[in-house]
């Protein structure tokens, strides 16, 4: 046998024994032919896909190389889609849930991710055990992990359908358009039975960021043009205000500082922002996730996914923009500014981190949902997610649930064709 190969044969046997060795560690999994149903005419073979079913978060860790090796070939890669943030919000928030994380694998060979959870949610009409991402709104979408969402979600569909039932209803959030993954998911839930209806659940607003600044600009009203540079040329024109953005290279790469004094800056505008007041909110200075902020940055630092916006005025920390960004991504988390002191200093943070990330050669920036003035001045265009709903007709608590959504919908179709008729021609 050549050199080259038996290093072939080598290789082969090693990822083989490798995933003989992961299918040893499995407590529990389910095995069934995933058909491939890309050309209906071809006659080639099912091909058998294992699906390993985690729920501790300790076992889990023997998964995070693998993890890592199939997020970046992700569609929609995101921090929030890291083995590193969902071990840091599992840590802060998991205690009252149940961690249902589904590693696919097809003919031996890692396929993708599905992270779930179970947990108990409070409705009028009673209290549900809810199968859902471990989103919980703290980002626009969520999804598979892997280059192959379409039949990582066919797989673990077809692995809910078999396993037994320890939810009422299954409702996955967050979930991207047609164009590109609801559709994808939708359909797997649709062939495993798992789809009652889909519904739209919210819409972000997306800023495309174009090769550079002048052309963001030419995209807006005349009436736009002349307000965004009046206001960048009213704050710097006299050299008070000073923009800083702080986005590390990873550790691995020799950086992933997090500076600290930056992030204080930030605390200290929160602090000092009408947000403060909200007792029920959750900026970075609310005490029920403070703590959670501070691990998840320092995460976010470590591999070098952390985004920070400061502006100064004077030296003093005046408004701040923070989020995460991923492949030229930008998800932008919370924002606020110092309402002591004069107006214009939000948008103006805002008008700076879009002309930095044109220059950077950034694609998108996502400011979430919600309508808020500024988001509908800086916004390129709006992108709806879905909630895709699965409610069991034995269950009557997800019936309940789902009949009162029905009337809800019906009551707000009324009272807006009530409206429509009472306004004059």
């Amino acid at each position: 046998m050549s050199a080259s190969n038996r290093a072939v044969f080598d290789g082969r046997r090693e990822a083989a024994n490798r995933a003989r060795g992961l299918q040893r560690t499995v407590r529990r999994h389910g095995q069934f032919p995933l058909i491939r149903s890309s050309n209906p005419t071809t006659h080639a073979p099912p091909l058998m896909v294992d699906v390993v079913e985690i729920n501790d978060l300790e076992e889990l860790q023997q998964y995070r190389l693998l993890w890592n090796s199939l997020f970046p070939a992700t569609p929609g890669a995101s921090f929030f889609l890291t083995f590193d943030w969902l071990d840091t919000y599992w840590r802060h928030f998991g205690h009252n849930q149940k961690l249902r994380v589904l590693i696919v694998y097809a003919a031996g060979q890692p396929l993708g991710i599905l992270p779930l959870c179970v947990r108990r949610e409070s409705y009028r009409v009673s209290k549900l055990r809810v199968l859902t991402y471990p989103l919980d709104n703290w980002s626009t979408w969520y999804g598979p992990i892997g280059p192959n969402p379409a039949a990582t979600m066919m797989a673990a569909m077809q692995h809910l359908r078999r396993t037994p039932r320890d939810w009422d209803m299954i409702e996955l959030r967050w979930v991207a358009d047609e164009a590109t993954q609801g559709g994808k998911t939708a359909r797997a839930m649709r062939v495993a039975g798992l789809l009652s209806e889909k519904q739209e659940y919210q819409t972000t607003s997306i800023v495309d960021l174009p090769a550079t600044w002048d052309e963001y600009l030419s995209s807006k009203s005349q009436s736009l043009r002349r307000q965004f540079r009046r206001t960048l040329r009213d704050l710097f024109a006299d050299g008070h205000a000073e923009y800083i953005r702080h986005r590390p290279l990873a550790a691995a790469e020799g950086d992933g500082d997090p500076r600290w004094d930056l992030y204080a800056m930030c605390e200290t505008v929160a602090q000092a922002s009408w947000q403060s007041h909200v007792t029920h909110g959750n900026t970075l200075t609310h005490e029920r996730v403070r703590e959670y902020f501070h691990a998840a940055h320092a995460v976010a630092a470590r591999i070098g996914m952390v985004d920070v916006n400061v502006l100064t005025v004077e030296g003093r920390p005046a408004a701040f923009l923070y989020g995460y960004h991923c492949l030229g991504n930008v998800s932008a988390l919370r924002t606020g500014f110092d309402a002591s002191l004069s107006g214009g200093l939000g948008s103006a943070l805002m008008l700076k981190t879009i002309e930095d990330s044109c220059r950077r050669g950034d694609r998108a920036i996502d400011f979430g949902p919600g309508e808020r003035e500024h988001k509908r001045r800086l916004r390129s265009r709006t992108v709806p997610t879905y909630r895709l709903t699965y409610t069991p007709l034995d269950s009557w608590r997800s019936q309940a649930v789902r009949l009162s959504r029905w009337a809800k919908r019906r009551w707000a179709r009324r009272q807006a064709d009530a409206k429509a008729q009472s306004v004059p021609a």
